[in-house]
């Protein structure tokens, strides 16, 4: 069974360590200064244009690029990055008002102004993408500029979230003179603000990064230059961390490297740190498909589907059953699917059907990914498959794709039911409803729900007091579950592996799940 307490043990020991070595963890002694830290992970971006990514890019972006605001170390509510201050001018939340630092410049030496920020935004939306960030900017009106560093958001109605929205690497700001206004970036070069300078990238290889001597904003920089490699197999990617030839891992270990390396990890010259997160991994169904169109396929499936098996028996523990789209942690987190469905039942799942006609077997198609959650995604999807088919009452076809043609798939429709994860754009209850609901939502499938997109939402905008939204939330989520076009199956916790010689993995994961590359430093001394 997995140690779900050593995360906080770690967090504890590295806090107490920091304290006695003080600043010799930065001592000049180190065999490794000078060199980069090699980080590995399985999630490769999927577009290097922050127009066009509504998707783990992002991690990519989050040290590249800079927003107006961001997190500090620990922090959980948006401060000033490249803004020298922002705010709420009105008593509505209808007006947001940033004044930019001054003197900002683009890695490039390009002059950073406030006419580059509305025009990273406004390219966004003016680009539009099927399934990208402009679903994130549905409350904004217009945006005014005011000389070279005042940038003031008019928004169609009150939105308390707005700072969160504007701390999304969906919202980097890019140089306009290499960033087209009406279409994507074509080449495979960066031109941002951020910590780090792109040096080089190679899909499917790596993306080398080395600090940025223009940048000034909210990083504190423990390192001067990151090596990111992507892998496609996680065995690959722990075989690597164990061999040195990486040196930290921060998504995409299999759950028994996991589990290896926390029994082995002294021996093997690593450690191993656990984020609490809110990553959630749930199925999308297509209305463009007939059975899956049908409301009673839908419910049948979520009576079936067996949420601790699925933990216990392919993730060994390292994720926990999920009944609700909101997890656990946000206000608004429920257990809906538990509460409605409770424990799976085959006899329960052939009444649904049976009551709407359904007699014979159903034909279903999974999609999933097969290089972007790690290696547990093909074999969590084959025990959906012995789930379903053992109940007699479906007949599964499964179907694969790594992750950039993946994206492409889903958002023109082709697929009947997927898999996605869900790694927080901000951490609010707001971004596990908003974003898979309306017209223009991150699957690329539109999904109708007045009361949610008309209603809900609008009215827990109000409230600045985001822990005073939790009715609206549990009311959207009852929506989401007598629909059930979306069925939640685990919530999940972020680790970081890494060699023994580096610090700062624990501070490393942001509220979003993003490893900010910066808190990574090489240890001289305990």
């Amino acid at each position: 069974m997995f140690n779900r307490n050593r995360g906080l043990r770690q967090l504890a020991t590295a806090a107490s360590i920091s304290m006695v070595a003080g600043c010799g963890v930065f001592s000049s002694d180190s065999s490794n200064e000078g060199r980069a830290i090699v980080v590995g992970t399985t999630s490769e971006p999927s577009t290097l244009d922050p127009a066009a990514s509504w998707d783990s890019s992002w991690e990519l972006f989050r040290n590249v690029h800079q927003t107006l605001l961001n997190f500090d170390t620990g922090g959980t509510e948006p401060k000033p990055d490249a803004a020298e201050s922002c705010e709420f001018t009105d008593n509505s939340s209808t007006v947001y008002r940033c004044e930019l630092r001054d003197g900002l410049e683009f890695s490039d030496g390009h002059k950073l102004d406030a006419q580059a920020v509305k025009y990273s935004i406004d390219r966004i939306r003016k680009i539009n993408v099927n399934g990208g960030p402009a679903g994130l900017l549905t409350s904004l009106d217009r945006i005014e500029v005011k000389g070279d560093r005042e940038i003031i958001f008019h928004l169609k109605q009150a939105d308390a979230t707005f700072p969160f929205v504007l701390s999304t690497p969906a919202m980097s700001i890019v140089d306009p003179e290499e960033y087209p206004a009406r279409s994507l970036r074509k080449d495979d070069k960066v031109n941002g603000s951020g910590p780090y300078v792109l040096q080089s990238y190679k899909e499917g290889d790596k993306a080398v990064l080395v600090r940025n001597e223009h940048y000034k904003g909210i990083a504190d920089l423990k390192n001067d230059a990151v090596t990111i490699r992507y892998f496609k197999k996680s065995s690959a990617l722990a075989d690597a961390l164990r061999k040195k030839a990486i040196d930290v891992v921060y998504r995409g270990l299999s759950a028994a490297d996991v589990v290896d390396i926390e029994d082995n990890e002294k021996k093997e010259g690593l450690q191993l740190v656990e984020n609490a997160t809110t990553e959630i991994s749930y199925l999308v169904f297509n209305p463009k498909d007939k059975w899956s169109d049908r409301l009673s396929v839908r419910r049948a499936i979520a009576q079936i589907v067996d949420r601790p098996a699925l933990a216990h028996n392919v993730y060994r523990d390292t994720v926990e059953p999920l009944y609700s789209m909101i997890p656990k942690g946000l206000v608004g987190h429920t257990t809906g699917f538990f509460d409605d469905f409770g424990n799976p039942s085959v006899a329960k799942a052939r009444k649904i059907l049976v009551a709407d006609g359904i007699t014979q077997r159903v034909p279903l198609t999974l999609w999933y990914t097969s290089d972007r959650y790690g290696s547990q995604t093909k074999p969590a999807f084959e025990e959906l498959k012995r789930q379903l088919e053992a109940s007699g009452l479906f007949t599964v076809t499964l179907h694969s794709r790594p992750w950039k043609t993946y994206v492409d798939g889903y958002r023109k429709g082709e697929y009947p039911v997927f898999g996605r994860g869900w790694f927080p754009d901000f951490p609010d209850a707001d971004n596990f409803i908003a974003p898979f609901v309306g017209e223009q939502n991150a699957l690329g499938t539109p999904y109708k729900s007045p009361v949610i997109t008309g209603q809900l939402l609008p009215e827990s905008r109000r409230e600045s007091d985001r822990g005073a939204v939790g009715e609206e939330f549990e009311q959207a989520q009852k929506i989401l579950l007598d629909d059930a076009r979306l069925l939640p199956l685990w919530q999940g916790k972020q680790h970081v592996a890494a060699s023994q010689d580096i610090g700062g993995a624990e501070v490393s994961i942001d509220p979003a799940t993003m490893m900010v590359m910066w808190e990574l430093y090489w240890k001289t001394s305990w």
